[in-house]
């Protein structure tokens, strides 16, 4: 493929990611079924693969998405038995034209689409883990390859949850529609998660070639900000939001002018967004006054606590061991606990966190055989203990197992790096 191929390729793969979640929540709208929509929505892409490389790129490509899916729509209602009673509810004749922008009207119900999507894909009929894979499909744009190294599950485990998501939707006759009352609380732990994974993969992207993707950051903390004011009584939202306002601060600080990645200890804090910190501090209060101790809460004062740290040495790691060691008994998870090994080995030294990180090994935790920051953490402790061979292994096997290439770049400089005449980095933490 030429370098033009390859450049329009990755043009309209980023292109999709950014109005996947609107062209199919849009759809979804019109024709009543989640999966019939993405469904629509891929057909469109595939048009779009096939005419843009002649054509380019239009001004608005999520607005000719969305109308080719929806023409394919009309087209398959139209040769349908219930023709007359379908094409009521379209509402007009819609004409044989070859240019499907002329047939763009006006959507100012967008946001709201998306949230009817999150809820709808989030419906207590799917397994907790179906709902926010499937969400993270449809409204984050995300590849199933992407989710599935979220989840940490091979890919074709992860395909096989989606479809059978997508197809229990479509079986139930889930309604297209924000929920109400107790069935709001019921799904809306799981719509946080999605956010917050939405989140993630922005501010840490599991593949590609560059460290963020700040567009998917900005999209999870729009929905988390509806979220508030969908739900205000629950301190869990806020917490989401402080969470993700406080990471989304340090964004500009993690790359490098050259384009590689800062590690949080060593970033130039100047340059951390603080109108952002100054808005998810007042989240966070607001959390706490609602009586807010649970995950996002948590992980919000975590993120609090660094925010508010002029210097790296003014950083309450104490405290923070602490949050991790309630945020551990709250959530039982694995990665959580690698997480306070960290901050162990901040607060009492290399040595206890690396004490922390063995046991966590030993117990040999399906989920985190393959995980990359396992190795990361483990090589920079043992660095901090003056265990430069060791420490350079493990730097080499955590680099071999992340698919990000910058991401692979800093760990192959930091076992490079592990040379008796090179100091130490202060911590891992982002």
């Amino acid at each position: 493929m030429s370098r033009a191929g390859t450049d329009l390729g990755a043009r309209i793969a980023a292109v999709w990611r950014i109005e996947a979640a609107r062209v199919i929540s849009g759809l979804a709208r019109a024709v009543g079924d989640v999966s019939l929509a993405e469904d629509l929505a891929q057909d469109a892409l595939v048009a779009a693969l096939e005419q843009w490389p002649a054509t380019g790129v239009p001004d608005n490509p999520g607005a000719w998405l969305t109308a080719v899916a929806r023409r394919r729509w009309v087209d398959s209602v139209r040769r349908a038995a219930t023709y007359e009673r379908k094409l009521a509810e379209i509402g007009r004749e819609t004409a044989e034209i070859e240019d499907p922008m002329a047939e763009i009207e006006s959507e100012a119900t967008v946001s709201d689409d998306v949230l009817r999507l999150m809820f709808t894909a989030c419906h207590p009929v799917l397994a907790p883990e179906a709902r926010v894979a499937l969400t993270l499909r449809m409204v984050g744009g995300l590849t199933t390859e992407e989710i599935a190294r979220a989840y940490l599950v091979p890919t074709t485990t992860m395909a096989a949850r989606i479809t059978r998501a997508k197809k229990a939707l479509s079986a139930a006759g889930v309604p297209f529609a924000v929920p109400v009352g107790d069935e709001l609380a019921a799904r809306l732990a799981s719509v946080l998660e999605v956010v917050y994974l939405v989140f993630n993969e922005g501010y840490a992207a599991t593949t590609g070639e560059t460290l963020t993707r700040p567009v998917l950051c900005e999209e999870a903390m729009r929905l988390g900000r509806m979220l508030t004011g969908l739900a205000s009584h629950e301190p869990e939202a806020h917490g989401l939001v402080a969470l993700m306002e406080i990471q989304a601060s340090r964004l500009r600080a993690r790359v490098s002018p050259a384009g590689e990645a800062i590690l949080l200890l060593d970033q130039d804090r100047g340059r951390w967004d603080r109108v952002l910190i100054t808005h998810a501090l007042g989240a966070l209060e607001r959390a706490t006054k609602l009586g807010g101790r649970g995950p996002f809460v948590l992980q919000a004062a975590i993120a609090a606590c660094h925010a508010r740290a002029a210097t790296v040495a003014q950083t309450d790691w104490p405290r923070i061991a602490g949050l991790y060691a309630e945020l551990v008994a709250a959530t039982d998870s694995p990665v959580v606990e690698l997480n306070r090994t960290v901050a162990v080995g901040m607060a009492d030294g290399p040595a206890a966190g690396l004490a922390v990180l063995d046991d966590l090994i030993a117990d040999d935790v399906p989920m985190l055989r393959s995980y990359h920051l396992v190795p990361s953490v483990r090589g920079d402790l043992l660095l901090k203990l003056g265990r430069r061979d060791e420490a350079r292994a493990e730097f080499d096997r955590a680099a071999a197992l992340t698919a990000n290439v910058t991401e692979r770049r800093l760990l192959q400089a930091r076992a490079a790096d592990c040379s008796p005449a090179v100091r130490p980095s202060a911590g891992r933490h982002r």
